[in-house]
């Protein structure tokens, strides 16, 4: 069963590598009656623009990219590639967002630019309103991840403290924007995904309040005033087409357990909150599904394969290291301990889950007993957000490298 897992995982993330999308999206536009540049901004940032100087060839008259550390796969003819810090921002997301200025800023309307969005670009380019210090960005986005913000409330404080985000870097230049965005925000909300650098913000300074209260977050004087500024509320420069989501994750991660012989269900495409807690609702539907004394009662037809897609958070009050999908794993190994025939994973399809180099976790109902026989106690490592040591300890991490791609997090449950 962790061998058709593995075959799930690969499937699914072949499905939604920008590659074809991106293409698709470049072949059914002409680009010949203006002068084009482009700017590929996020984790799958490099995939993108490889695709579009593969389509577009000498048509780009210069572009660069900003991705996140060791996402880039080599050179691009016509392209600069900076690489930058995720999911803090660090110098080189300055560096980022100064050559992106620089490029962008000198188009006039008789240009077009290709603006190639993935998720991750909130961190890997930025630049701070005046009076904001990278290191003002820095502590709060900390704050925010280590008390469990998601995502959206993450993206609402960025927006209003820097001058690329939320409608800002549209607002720089009176150049054309096309935009193709791989999403890895649950409902595609255009605003949210890297922050929304070329799209109308639908967050308020009021919203922004509330979330400053929500959290408890400490900032300087000048960054709260800061965040009293309203975002751009129109953005008439840019059309945008979405070249991948994660909707296409769980139906591609369906296609693939049923093809292996499973009846596949996709539970949700919004899966969010707690994510131990969502760990111990697919151990829960583990024990529900296998020791169901009346088959024909359950919604499911085993062997079956129960999806769910979308982003999770973690509330992190421990010292350990990990990641949502890590974590959500390391809980349902605890709620699925003693059960047969039944394997979970839970990855992210970027390849990378929290500040580790592991893509997520995978586990059965031996995976519990194999940690302690091996001197973990995964109950307290839990408690300390420590999935990665736990899941390491018995090779129960999925390890997959940065895959060029970035459409929010797949979780499985196989149950023969």
């Amino acid at each position: 069963m962790k061998s058709d897992a593995k075959i799930i995982i690969r499937e699914a993330i072949k499905a939604v590598l920008p590659d074809s999308a991106v293409e698709r999206v470049l072949t059914e536009r002409d680009f010949s009656d203006k002068k084009l540049y482009a700017v590929a901004i996020g984790k799958a940032a490099w995939n993108m623009a490889s695709t579009a100087q593969k389509v577009l060839g000498g048509k780009i008259g210069k572009g660069l990219v900003i991705t996140k550390y060791n996402h880039a796969g080599g050179t691009i003819p016509g392209f600069e590639i900076i690489e930058s810090g995720h999911p803090i921002p660090d110098e080189n997301s300055l560096l980022g967002a100064e050559k992106a200025l620089s490029l962008i800023e000198s188009l006039t309307a008789k240009d077009r630019l290709l603006l190639l969005l993935s998720g991750g670009g909130s961190a890997l380019f930025e630049k701070p309103m005046p009076g904001v210090r990278l290191e003002d960005l820095m502590a709060l986005t900390d704050q925010l991840l280590k008390r469990g913000a998601a995502i959206d409330e993450i993206n609402a404080v960025r927006k209003h403290l820097s001058q690329v985000k939320g409608g800002r870097l549209a607002e720089k230049t009176d150049a054309e924007i096309v935009a193709i965005v791989l999403s890895d925000v649950i409902g595609d909300r255009l605003d949210v995904i890297a922050s929304g650098p070329a799209f109308p913000d639908s967050s308020t300074v009021r919203e922004v309040q509330a979330i400053i209260e929500k959290y408890g977050l400490e900032m300087r004087a000048k960054v709260r005033e800061t965040l009293e500024i309203e975002t751009p509320k129109a953005v008439p420069n840019c059309e945008t087409f979405i070249a991948g989501n994660v909707e296409k994750l769980c139906e591609a991660a369906a296609h693939a357990a049923e093809g292996l012989g499973y009846h596949p269900y996709v539970l949700t495409t919004r899966l969010d909150g707690e994510a131990k807690e969502a760990g111990q609702t697919f151990a829960e539907l583990a024990h529900r599904v296998l020791n169901s004394s009346d088959p024909s009662t359950l919604p499911f037809k085993r062997p079956c394969a129960l999806i769910s897609g979308g982003e999770t958070v973690v509330h992190v009050s421990g010292g350990g290291k990990g990641g949502r999908n890590q974590e959500m794993a390391l809980s349902a190994a605890l709620g699925m301990e003693g059960l047969d025939s039944a394997v979970f994973f839970s990855v992210g399809s970027d390849g990378t889950d929290g500040p580790t180099d592991a893509a997520g976790g995978i586990v059965d109902g031996k995976t519990a007993e194999e940690m302690r026989k091996a001197g973990v106690k995964p109950e307290a490592e839990l408690a300390d957000n420590n999935a990665y040591a736990a899941l390491k300890a018995v090779d129960s991490l999925i390890i997959t490298g940065a895959t060029g791609t970035n459409v929010n997090d797949v979780s499985v449950l196989l149950c023969r």
